[in-house]
């Protein structure tokens, strides 16, 4: 499988263990976050890994920021997007299974380093359940 990833200031440590674990399992990595700690504009890494996904160059995509809100509603501008700020396995579990996301946003601030990666393992290794949710899905693609 193939992961777009981006972050801002907030998440050089978290993209780090995240890319570890990712490819510990055979998963190929799109970088697009920064690797320092300096200032920078989350839309600059986000706009990427939404690009990614809609031009079918990566399978699923994660983003990291302070609150996992400014870059969730920056990839979130693309049609074709579903992406879900996650901060327990939970709730990427029911991103994954009754919305399709396709994006997990990891709020860098109000999580761990080793909850970030265990979100990101159970939101991959989630499948969409179908049924009523489909229907529900469709519905948010519908303009």
């Amino acid at each position: 499988m193939t992961i777009s990833i981006g972050n801002d200031h907030a998440g050089p440590d978290y993209k780090k263990a995240i890319v570890q674990m990712l490819e510990a399992k055979g998963h190929t990595v799109i970088n697009h976050g920064t690797d320092t700690f300096d200032s920078v504009d989350y839309p600059d890494f986000g706009h990427p890994v939404a690009n990614d996904i809609t031009q079918g160059k990566a399978d699923f995509g994660i983003v990291i920021c302070g609150s996992g809100n400014g870059i969730a509603i920056t990839v979130n501008k693309h049609q074709g997007i579903r992406a879900a700020i996650c901060w327990t396995k939970e709730i990427a579990g029911l991103a994954r299974g009754h919305n399709n996301a396709n994006i997990v946003s990891i709020p860098a601030r109000f999580t761990s380093i080793p909850q970030a990666v265990e979100i990101v393992d159970t939101f991959l290794n989630t499948a969409f359940e179908g049924g009523r949710h489909a229907t529900r899905v469709n519905k948010i693609d519908c303009m």
